[in-house]
């Protein structure tokens, strides 16, 4: 779902009510944020919200403000009492109060950073600089994997798309450093300058690393044009999406029939892969260029190439110099006019190492079992409301829909935090240096996941921490994942919140958004036991398609920015995702005591209300640098065309606010989107 960092409402005003006992009366936490000048029918997104952003601008750290941001405040400021109780506790070795209050300590110890320098990293980079053939840097460039910074290509542990019940070794493209393939190829002169821009950035890595300057920036134009020639072998990223055609299965005695140039044998027993017999490739093309340019680009733009990305990927460990230049370069994507403060820099690292360890503190204070009931059967509602919709569906055979009941009922949910914790008590964290107690984090991670490889699939496991603003459907495993996070609501407690609201926010945007996925137009293509094969018969897939491209047409129209459209085809299951999961809700919100009362609360109807807590879950707004990236390189769609791209599509909002043709919301039902 990827509620990303779009979105907050709540403001100081509502931090008055701290507890029960607290007589004071809060405000309407939808009619609050509405900008009453703008018309439903013209803009909902602004009429919902344009009141809140009017009164909140980007703080200068942001690059986008709003719901997902003030969530990520609280949890931050949790997150810092937590660190701090565990630093000044002196526990035992091993303990979780001891890791976290060592990795505290050593991140907030600058004194000790700055007089470091670059002597953690010393070791690695005489790695580097002893390079002197292809073997020896692909040896160096796994070892530099383990610890966190990855070049060449991705590689990884997961479930075998076609055989959920089996840990795959995964081989895709990879080995660039800008965002996404298009930015070493758009030439508008936002592109050109963030390319220019990049090429400095590495000239002033490389400098700073010890390198004169013209050496350096040498090395930097080399790198550039060798990534470009990397990113051209590489797929759009609508291409991706597919995922028969990114699933190429291989002997792994066949890899060097792609790429001789790399000793697999080698490589794969430095990475710590042992006795494993095939491998999946994504993009076998990608590795065909790679291994052609092992061959041809002197192996100093390879040495360059590694000791720049070493660096840069470290930067937030090393001097607060490095971490400078890294964030004016980055600011070009995120648009954030200054850093954010060290503590919640470090926080988040902390959340990269230790999160869920983080987690089990956190739901013990923070996230009660009634909250817990109250989604828990809100799944259950709307994966009935899914079930009434596919039996009424008339595109759609009967027996591809005895199929699909069969997947929606095995469904499986988690909700709130993980019922089985991690065991974190072998990761190696101390008081000898931050950077050190970083690359031991991502080792143990790397040996974490690379152990899976041989035994059988943990299907209990959470992929995301419970204090996470976010959500995702799992389709190897059927799953949706619903942290304790994602149902927050800054400055309220749950059961303050009504039932038109809690199905909008959290029902559509969440619950109904994730379970869609699974029949989204890549979800759909998995089976109930999470294997990818085609259970649907050719007709419906043909006529599942043709709605799907409506959808595309649609969101192909829409121009966030001048010359950045977004990508119907790269964000259709998001899309899709967005409309059924508000369907789903309205069908599972008219079951309710509220619906059925039909009473108002601030002159709002409970449909009003709805669809205003449906807009409150993507109240935000974002600096124009973050959403021209975002258009190039996010499956999602800007937050505004959530709203009301799929909201043009609902016929119940039409009638609850009286949309009319010829109004700018309105859409002739034969162009609207009628999937599930």
């Amino acid at each position: 779902m990827q509620k990303m960092i779009i979105a907050t409402l709540i403001l100081l005003s509502f931090s008055a009510c701290k507890n029960k006992s607290d007589n004071s009366i809060k405000p309407d936490l939808v009619s609050i944020n509405l900008d009453t000048t703008i018309s439903p029918s013209q803009d909902f997104f602004e009429y919902a919200n344009g009141g809140w952003i009017k009164n909140n601008p980007i703080p200068a750290e942001q690059s986008s403000w709003g719901i997902a941001n003030l969530v990520i405040e609280e949890n931050m400021k949790r997150l810092r009492e937590i660190s701090d109780k565990a630093a000044a506790s002196n526990d035992k070795a091993g303990s979780s109060n001891q890791m976290i209050g060592d990795f505290w300590s050593t991140a907030m110890d600058t004194l000790k950073i700055e007089k470091e320098g670059l002597n953690p990293i010393k070791p690695l980079l005489e790695k580097i600089n002893a390079i002197k053939d292809v073997n020896s840097l692909v040896t160096t460039v796994a070892e530099l994997k383990k610890i966190g910074s990855s070049t060449l290509f991705d590689d990884g542990v997961g479930q075998d798309a076609k055989h959920s019940d089996v840990m795959a070794y995964q081989l895709s493209q990879g080995g660039i450093g800008l965002p996404e393939r298009e930015y070493y190829f758009k030439n508008d002169s936002t592109t050109i300058n963030i390319r220019n821009q990049y090429q400095h950035y590495i000239t002033t890595i490389l400098t700073m690393s010890g390198e004169n300057e013209e050496d350096a920036t040498t090395a930097a134009k080399n790198i550039l044009q060798l990534e470009t020639k990397l990113a051209t072998a590489s797929r759009k990223i609508e291409d991706l999406r597919d995922p028969y055609k990114n699933y190429n299965k291989m002997a792994i005695s066949d890899l060097g029939k792609m790429s001789c140039n790399i000793d697999w044998s080698n490589y794969l027993t430095n990475i710590g892969i042992k006795s494993k017999d095939s491998v999946i490739v994504g993009q076998p093309e990608f590795f065909t260029t790679l291994n052609a340019l092992l061959k041809s680009t002197p192996i100093a733009d390879w040495k360059s190439y590694v000791k720049f990305n070493l660096i840069s990927d470290m930067a937030a460990v090393l001097p607060d110099a490095y971490g400078k230049v890294s964030f004016n370069y980055n600011k070009l994507f995120s648009g954030a006019k200054e850093r954010r403060p060290r503590w919640k820099r470090m926080i988040q690292m902390e959340e990269d190492a230790m999160g869920e360890m983080l987690g089990q503190l956190y739901v013990k204070e923070f996230f009660n079992e009634t909250a817990k009931k109250r989604y828990t059967e809100m799944v259950d509602a709307i994966k009935d409301a899914l079930k009434d919709r596919i039996g009424k569906l008339t595109w759609m055979s009967d027996s591809t829909k005895e199929k699909a009941y069969v997947k929606l009922a095995t469904i499986k949910s988690k909700v709130g935090y993980p019922e089985k914790w991690k065991d974190f008590s072998s990761m190696k964290i101390g008081k000898e240096s931050m950077a050190k107690n970083y690359m031991n984090s991502r080792l143990w991670w790397h040996n974490y996941e690379y152990n899976k490889l041989g035994k059988p699939v943990d299907r209990d496991e959470w992929d995301m921490y419970p204090q996470t603003y976010n959500a995702y459907y799992n389709p190897s495993n059927n799953e949706i994942v619903l942290p304790a996070g994602i149902f927050t609501v800054p400055g309220y407690r749950d059961e303050e919140l009504d039932d038109a609201v809690v199905y909008g926010y959290g029902g559509a945007s969440t619950i109904g958004h994730e379970i869609t996925h699974g029949f989204d137009d890549e979800g759909r293509q998995f089976d109930e036991k999470g294997n990818l094969v085609s259970w649907w018969k050719k007709t419906d897939e043909e006529a599942f398609n043709k709605k799907s491209e409506v959808m595309v047409n649609q969101f192909n129209e829409f121009e966030p920015v001048k010359g950045y459209h977004i990508n119907g085809k790269a964000t259709l299951g998001e899309n899709i995702a967005d409309l059924g999961g508000i369907l789903l809700g309205i069908e599972a919100f008219k079951k309710t005591t509220q619906y059925k009362e039909d009473k108002k609360i601030s002159n709002l109807t409970p449909m009003q209300r709805y669809f205003l807590g449906y807009a409150l879950g993507w109240l935000g707004h974002t600096r124009e640098e973050q959403l021209k990236n975002r258009l190039m390189t996010d499956v999602h769609s800007p937050a505004k065309y959530r709203v009301n791209g799929p909201f043009a599509d609902v016929d119940e909002f039409y009638t609850t606010f009286n949309i009319k043709p010829g109004s700018p919301m309105y859409r002739a039902d034969s162009l609207r989107v009628r999937i599930w």
